[in-house]
């Protein structure tokens, strides 16, 4: 398989075109593809790119969601793009907010599919942690994501509109003819949430395609994080065709170890994994990868597995992301304790790398790092099933 050849599974993407009315969602669509379907509506093409400028600038820079409102459009124009369009977003079914400020919000989508999306704040900016997949195809052992089916694919319009309905729950839409806040409460998109972002590839690529666009949401590539657990032929193709940051879920240094923690290392093993993150950082134009590494305590957390972790990753532009292990109910792994995670810590930084530990957020509502779950699937699911599908049974 080339490193440019498309990944293909037999899950299900939903169309562009709603099943009520079959109005097409303007959320999502790139501008070439609103542009299209802008003349396919009526639009003349000698009016097509203004009036893709204008809308576009309604729809991502104001978060307009009614044509009416897009008041320097004519009339008839506006009553021709309601007859033939919607502007919408997933539905927030819930919203938790933690005792640190990380908000989750358990986000409905079409065929009444849920996933979840979360917002961590910090002073004067803030990183939103959004949902590539209903599910998880990977059945990566210590996350709870990875215990719920994989359903289906987002679109790129449900995964851009998870950033939307954030701004809207933040206040942050900027109101025609005010002066712009320049403040940026989402400063940050980490694709980190429900499922495996390289196995949507295409419609990640154009919510993000939407999202990096300087004239409406404008987040800088270099605010995008996309974290993959080594989906090898997708790696160049991100580097190529988004050139956003990449993190990689890393979590152990032999094949043995991550055969266990992250099953799809018997596909793409270690050494294969590193050669092809070692042209990330010069395709993409990226300073560095960061190298994400949950602490599990007793199977990854030695020093050796930090001087090992040093020699593989030799050559890479790089930060080691050490991250706490986030227990939920039924899990087969427990935390590394804090002081063995400084030793593993201290080792990678006197090697020369950025080892920075991360402070677990949102943990007292699940919302944690490798803790989302759709509320619904929990609720369904006994002690008792959680744990033996994360293979503690018998």
């Amino acid at each position: 398989m080339t490193a440019n050849a498309p990944i293909t599974q037999d899950v299900l993407t939903l169309p562009r075109k709603l099943p009520e009315g079959g109005k097409t969602n303007i959320v999502g669509l790139t501008r070439e593809q609103l542009r299209e379907a802008l003349v396919a509506a009526g639009t003349p093409e000698k009016q097509a790119k203004m009036r893709l400028g204008q809308i576009w600038q309604w729809v991502y820079h104001f978060g307009i969601r009614d044509f009416a409102a897009m008041t320097n459009l004519a009339k008839d124009y506006r009553a021709l793009l309601a007859e033939h369009f919607v502007i919408e977003v997933p539905e927030v079914v819930s919203r938790q907010i933690s005792a640190d400020g990380t908000r989750k919000y358990l986000v409905r989508i079409a065929g009444g599919h849920e996933v979840e999306t979360v917002y961590i704040p910090e002073e004067n900016r803030g990183t939103l942690c959004i949902s590539s997949q209903v599910g998880c195809t990977l059945t990566c052992s210590f996350c709870h994501t990875g215990t719920q089916k994989l359903v289906r694919n987002l679109t790129a319009g449900e995964i851009v509109g998870q950033v939307m309905l954030a701004r809207d729950d933040l206040g942050e839409w900027p109101k025609p003819g005010e002066p712009k806040d320049e403040t940026r409460l989402v400063s940050n998109v980490v694709l980190m949430g429900m499922g495996e972002p390289l196995y949507n590839f295409e419609n990640v690529r154009d919510a993000m395609k939407v999202v990096m666009d300087n004239e409406g949401l404008t987040l800088s590539r270099r605010r995008i994080t996309l974290s993959t657990s080594g989906i090898v032929p997708e790696i160049a193709r991100t580097a190529e065709e988004i050139g956003c940051l990449l993190a990689v879920s890393f979590h152990a240094t032999t094949d043995e170890v991550r055969d266990r923690l992250v099953p799809v290392n018997k596909k793409w093993n270690i050494a294969t994994l590193l050669e092809a993150l070692r042209d990330y950082p010069r395709l993409s134009n990226s300073e560095r990868i960061t190298f994400e590494y949950v602490m599990l305590k007793g199977v990854n957390d030695s020093d050796a597995d930090a001087r090992r972790l040093v020699k593989l990753i030799a050559g890479i532009p790089a930060k080691i992301n050490l991250i706490p292990f986030n227990e939920w109910p039924g899990a087969p792994y427990e935390r590394s304790d804090w002081e063995r995670i400084e030793a593993f810590a201290d080792i990678i930084y006197k090697a020369g790398y950025a080892s920075p530990i991360r402070t677990p957020r949102g943990e007292d509502i699940m919302a944690a790092c490798g803790q989302l779950k759709s509320a619904t699937e929990r609720a369904r699911k006994s002690a008792r099933e959680i744990a033996a599908e994360a293979g503690l049974s018998g």
